[in-house]
């Protein structure tokens, strides 16, 4: 597989970077994932907007711009067979001496992965388990998609496969947070419900645009603190992440939903798709 670093094409077993780089030694770094579709990447601009906000944030200057980088992952579409793939950007500190001395980052290094994808046939339900482990407070006033990922870690370790099942944390307050790799919406009663990013969650990119097509199909939508049984009086739930899209939950512990049955998770997820096709036809 070729990979992107600092302007350059590489192979993947030849990527160097140096542990003294900061992403390594503090965890100082940010990351994007994207999925492409017809080696288009969906709602590129959105993901970008949040990796600059960390960035800046943490006084990290990325060289590239948003052109040069969508060029990048166009161009490793192209060098690995034309496939449409999972794509990862990088953006780690970069070198400087032990020690948390610099007063800003101007040489980080930048990477781009891309993964073949493998997901399940569209509508494929998997099963929601709330986490002993509780979602940690974030970093900053808003939750960047960071390095520091332990706390998703943790939770991923006390589930056997990702592939059919979706941890859910919740809060040190007992508040519905998010999946390890999600964020969640639940439907009661016709209305739309996820959790607030005064949770502490990260501000997903799907989540937006779903909130997005709710309010452009009138749909009522609430985001707010939920405890647990909240959600499990819910008619409907589903997740939603950037390579997955929408995906329903059949159950969560022993409480049965519609799953892939659910309305409105049909009406949202047809929505994604043809905001999807109407991406693909755009010049």
């Amino acid at each position: 597989m070729i990979c992107w670093i600092n302007g350059k094409q590489v192979v993947a077993e030849e990527l160097q970077v140096s542990p003294f780089d900061h992403g390594f030694l503090y965890g100082l770094g940010f990351f994007e994932t994207f999925r492409t579709y017809e080696g288009r990447v969906f709602l590129y601009k959105s993901h970008m907007i949040r990796l600059r906000s960390a960035l800046a944030d943490y006084r990290i200057e990325m060289r590239y711009s948003d052109e040069e980088i969508l060029s990048a992952i166009h161009s490793l579409y192209k060098e690995n067979g034309y496939e449409d793939g999972y794509y990862r950007l990088n953006v780690s500190a970069g070198v400087h001496n032990i020690g948390l001395a610099p007063t800003q980052y101007e040489q980080p290094n930048v990477l781009i992965f891309q993964k073949s994808l493998h997901l399940p046939p569209v509508h494929t339900e998997k099963d929601g388990v709330w986490l002993a482990t509780t979602r940690n407070e974030p970093e900053s006033v808003v939750r960047h998609k960071s390095h520091q990922y332990a706390n998703n870690v943790k939770g991923r370790l006390e589930l056997t496969s990702l592939k059919e099942t979706e941890g859910l944390f919740v809060t040190s307050d007992g508040y519905v947070a998010e999946g390890i790799t999600s964020n969640v919406f639940w439907v009661k009663q016709g209305q739309l419900y996820t959790p607030s990013l005064e949770t502490g969650i990260l501000p997903g990119t799907t989540r937006a645009f779903v909130i997005e097509m709710a309010g452009e199909i009138g749909l009522p939508i609430h985001e707010g603190l939920y405890m647990q049984d909240e959600l499990e009086s819910a008619d409907e739930v589903f997740i939603t992440n950037a390579i997955q899209e929408l995906v329903p939950i059949r159950q969560v512990g022993e409480v049965l939903f519609s799953g892939k049955e659910g309305s409105v998770y049909q009406r949202l997820h047809a929505g994604y798709q043809q905001a999807v096709n109407r991406m693909k036809v755009s010049d």
